[in-house]
């Protein structure tokens, strides 16, 4: 018999003993547990901590994601990110009006997976559009824009045409990078399920039982009323931006920097 098999034979016949009421029972299991331990050179403790850690089931919990200040622009393009990270990572989420922090509720290790995800393509977001601001590209496109005026005391609107601001520029790049970023790891996802499913014939079961539990626990704890309205309310249109924040989503790394060993916890400066 194996070691392992040994240890879960010994841990189990502790655990009868254990739980039992009938004195002469607990006796029996636990002299049983003992003669196998001596037998394999076992300590008791050792096999007792094994089956507690293999009964330990995991299950799912919520988890405070601080996405900013209120006030600081750019959160909802940050909340972006985290929820297209989320989403292909069996997490769900409920986010504030306004966008400074997500709840998320999904198995303590897909958390731990999105909040590194998160921290490490935060700052490769922030980064790539500072440089693509820099760049000035974005000065040679106009938008349309509505102007009021006041003429003859009646107000008035036109659509005018505008150079592209420098924070129109960024907030549409940002979210161009977080939407191709959702679409990189929605299909990672997909891949490595199809992957597990023909090693494991019952991996997709599993999968399955994993997302119902993860529906359970989200609807008997969730207090989230109406639906978040998006990163892109209020927020003029420019298409050289999205095109490089796109570009941006495709070359960056779905990994953790070594340089961040901890997610993100305020906006980079």
């Amino acid at each position: 018999m194996s070691s392992e098999k040994m240890l879960t034979r010994i841990g189990g016949l502790l655990r009868q003993a254990e739980s039992t009421d009938n004195p002469h029972e607990a006796d029996a299991f636990l002299a049983a547990a003992q003669r196998l331990a001596t037998a394999a050179s076992v300590d008791l403790a050792v096999a007792r901590a094994h089956t507690a850690g293999r009964e330990r089931r995991a299950t799912p919990v919520q988890r405070l994601i601080a996405i900013g200040e209120a006030g600081r622009k750019g959160l909802r393009t940050y909340a972006q990110l985290f929820l297209a990270i989320a989403a292909a990572n069996d997490v769900q989420c409920d986010i504030t009006t306004t966008s400074t922090v997500i709840y998320a509720y999904g198995f303590a290790s897909d958390i731990d997976v999105c909040e590194a995800l998160y921290s490490s393509l935060l700052v490769q977001m922030v980064r790539a559009s500072d440089a693509y601001l820099r760049s000035g590209t974005y000065k040679e496109e106009t938008t349309v824009r509505t102007v009021v005026e006041t003429r003859g005391g009646r107000r008035v609107r036109t659509r005018v045409r505008r150079p592209v601001a420098a924070v129109t520029a960024r907030l549409n790049f940002q979210s161009a990078f977080a939407a191709r970023i959702g679409r990189r790891l929605a299909e990672a996802k997909q891949d490595a399920e199809q992957e597990a499913a023909a090693a494991a014939p019952g991996t997709a079961l599993v999968l399955r039982d994993k997302q119902i539990e993860l529906r359970d626990f989200y609807r008997s704890t969730s207090e989230a009323r109406g639906s978040w309205r998006g990163p892109g309310v209020g927020v003029g249109h420019s298409s050289d931006a999205r095109r490089a924040g796109d570009r941006a989503g495709r070359q960056a790394r779905l990994g953790t920097a070594p340089e961040l060993p901890t997610p993100a916890r305020r906006l980079p400066r």
